[in-house]
């Protein structure tokens, strides 16, 4: 019998693994991919999000707790437990010497990363050095690692973890306590179609939908508990949701499928028609909305559409664009109505107040007597060769999940379980109700996953006192 198990191999599986291992824990990572695929959608990511009160190394300025509560205030529109939420910004205060201690390097950002300098450490060699600094540094310590080990069911009695049980092999794994980090559900395509429902059409929305992590995150274990009696929290349909290049492969398509062009234009339906505000906030508070708006238009596409005067400024995208003379031209190329394009792009540009443009600021450059406006970095798309782009709602991780607390303890009917635990995306709708801003993802894992895996080493010590004051008596 394993002190504590966990189910996942991604971030937060990681911290809980290393930290329950740290307090003295005998400690089962189940990752249900293969060795090749292992880390989950962690693989993907480039940084964490930081609280700082003065500049520290690779951070620079400060980043005070009040304005990282504000900017996902923000961003969550309230949906969010502010317990919960300051605690994993206080927690992202503390996290990086512990993080170097196992091998993670930091290293300053470079041009072209959503001027992030200031909020979000970058890890060197990104998320799939950071998976494997982890890896390495839990192999060292002892804590023992199965691949392509999927868990199907947990074994539960009264909300007590009893044992997993595997999916392919059926075999049983008994343990004192357990840590569920094993992502959404965002890879499950009937779960998908299930929670986003079919249009009266008779289309699927969710059929258009891309994955830009794990092919793995099934959401077995989230279902299953679920099934159980959990206490769940989150809608299904929200999610870490990015509008990404409409190219991009089914899965793994990660970072370099973004685009981060759409502030610098306009963006269209398929009727040629804008549908919301780019200007509205900077471009890392706001990159995540857009691919759930996107998911919202009809047949789940759109087109952000920009001039020559926006190339240089944002990261180039991994796919070219559609490029043109002429705006008519562009519309052509991208399967638009010409007639409607350009009444649209016309009637943009006669609003644009001219300002002084600085894409680094608020800046004065907005429109004027359309709807929806621009608010910001508004300029007329009148300077060619033109671009345009296709894309479509990229899913990250899904928030439907595990109903938590400062513990990251699990609940069956209001009643912590006391030896069953959930960290990372499992449960981030504790604090993301909706929306995101870069980095917090990595800040809600590593918070949750290092706390999930101290509580289950205690909660694994505990039982084992139990069990041998029950055979002393």
């Amino acid at each position: 019998m394993y002190d504590v198990i966990v189910v996942g191999g991604g971030n937060a599986a990681l911290c809980a693994a290393l930290m329950a291992r740290e307090a003295g824990a005998s400690v089962l990572l189940l990752e249900s991919a293969p060795k090749a695929w292992r880390g989950g959608n962690s693989i993907h990511t480039r940084n964490l999000r930081c609280m700082h009160d003065a500049p520290q190394d690779v951070l620079e300025e400060a980043y005070p707790e009040e304005e990282y509560w504000q900017d996902l205030l923000k961003v969550t529109g309230g949906q969010t437990n502010e317990t919960l939420a300051r605690l994993v910004i206080r927690e992202s205060s503390t996290c990086r010497d512990w993080m170097r201690k196992h091998g993670v390097h930091f290293q300053p950002s470079l041009s072209g990363t959503l001027s992030l300098s200031r909020t979000n450490a970058f890890f060197m060699g990104g998320g799939k050095a950071l998976v494997n600094a982890y890896f390495r540094s839990a192999e060292a310590l002892g804590v023992q690692m199965r691949y392509e080990a999927p868990v199907a069911h947990v074994e539960l009695q009264d909300g007590v973890f009893k044992a997993v049980v595997l999916g392919n092999t059926h075999e049983r794994i008994e343990g004192r306590s357990c840590v569920m980090a094993c992502g959404g559900f965002e890879s499950n395509r009937e779960w998908m179609r299930e929670a986003w429902g079919q249009t009266p059409e008779g289309d699927w929305p969710s059929d258009n939908f891309l994955i830009r992590g794990t092919r793995y995150n099934m959401g077995a274990v989230l279902k299953d508990v679920m099934n159980q009696g959990a206490d769940m929290i989150g809608d299904p349909t929200q999610s870490h949701c990015v509008a990404i290049d409409a190219r991009a492969p089914l899965y793994d398509g990660g970072i370099t499928t973004r685009l981060d062009c759409v502030s610098l234009g306009v963006v269209l339906n398929k009727n040629a028609q804008r549908f919301y505000d780019e200007g509205e906030d900077f471009w890392p508070k706001r990159y995540a909305l857009w691919g759930r708006l996107v998911a919202l238009q009809p047949g789940q596409i759109g087109y952000p559409i920009i001039d020559s005067k926006a190339i240089g400024r944002f990261m180039p995208p991994v796919f070219e664009g559609v490029k043109a003379d002429t705006l008519p031209e562009l519309a052509q190329k991208l399967g638009l109505d010409v007639e409607a394009f350009m009444k649209t792009l016309n009637d943009y540009n006669a609003a644009c107040h001219a300002g002084t443009f600085d894409h680094t600021v608020f800046d004065d450059c907005y429109t004027e007597g359309i709807t929806p406006p621009k608010t910001h970095w508004a300029r007329p798309i009148d300077t060619p060769p033109f671009y345009g782009y296709s894309v479509r709602p990229g899913i990250t991780f899904t928030y439907l999940g595990f109903k938590s607390d400062e513990r990251a303890s699990v609940y069956f009917g209001g009643q912590r379980s006391p030896n069953l635990f959930a960290a990372g995306e499992i449960m981030s709708g504790n604090v993301l109700g909706k929306g995101y801003t870069a980095g917090v993802g990595m800040s809600i894992g590593t918070a949750f996953g290092r706390i999930a895996g101290t509580q289950a080493a205690m909660a694994a010590k505990t039982a084992a006192s139990q069990h041998s004051s029950r055979i002393s008596a």
